[in-house]
């Protein structure tokens, strides 16, 4: 009689010569068929990063208004009063600006004005004369004094207006310093000074033609004929 099997773990005979079957232990999961490539897992695979939204071009801040520059006030003193009730509609402006004061005065009461600044208001020293140009306008140039007190320490200006050609009265005999200074706008703007002891160009040479600092002299032209005549060369502007 056969021997009886004993469970599972009993093993049958094998032929002489016959290779044992090879174990294969199971984990779970199949085994991939022969010839199949072998995909990464979705737990494997790297995560995406989302695109992110690129946002639009933010638009450059408006900007700032200008701020709006210092401006005249009303020159206001017992000192104007006085010129003003003295010589009415004389006086065309007074105004402060920047802390510095300045007149207006037509220029008919302009040497009556020069020397009260001087007796009565005590400003013994002038500074500068000089001019501006405005040669759209009637009246062209803009006279300016500029005046300073040693004894109050103080500075102020005293201006007038007159057409192109009308002379001024000097202020020689009024403040010495006014020699120079009166010569050196008779050379740059052609402004001529009645009562100058000597009204001659001081920068420039007597035979000089035009007058630098108008407007309406080209930046670039100078009196060619003088510099040939003078120098021997030709002018290179």
């Amino acid at each position: 009689m056969p021997e009886e099997t004993k469970g599972p773990d009993s093993v049958l005979p094998q032929p002489e010569g016959a290779k044992a079957p090879a174990e294969t232990a199971f984990t779970g999961t199949p085994p991939a068929a022969a010839g199949a490539e072998s995909k990464p897992s979705e737990a494997a695979k790297p995560p995406v990063a989302a695109k992110s939204a690129v946002p639009a071009a933010a638009k450059p801040p408006a900007a700032p208004a200008k701020p709006t520059g210092p401006v005249p006030e009303p020159w206001e003193s017992e000192f104007v009063a006085q010129m003003r009730q003295q010589y009415g509609s004389g006086i065309e402006e007074a105004l402060r600006y920047l802390g510095q004061t300045y007149l207006t005065v037509d220029q008919s009461i302009l040497p009556e004005i020069l020397r009260r600044m001087r007796d009565d208001e005590g400003f013994d020293y002038c500074v500068d004369i000089t001019a501006v140009h405005y040669p759209k306008r009637e009246q062209q140039f803009d006279m300016v004094y500029v005046l300073y007190s040693f004894p109050k320490n103080e500075r102020t200006r005293v201006k007038t207006r007159i057409k192109d050609g009308e002379h001024v009265p000097s202020a020689v005999a009024i403040w010495e310093t006014a020699n120079w200074l009166e010569r050196e706008v008779f050379d740059m703007f052609g402004i001529v000074f009645d009562g100058h002891p000597g009204l001659k160009r001081i920068l420039l040479p007597d035979e000089w033609k035009g007058h630098p600092l108008r407007k309406d002299y080209d930046i670039l032209l100078q009196d060619r004929e003088w510099v040939q005549a003078n120098l021997g060369i030709v002018s290179g502007q």
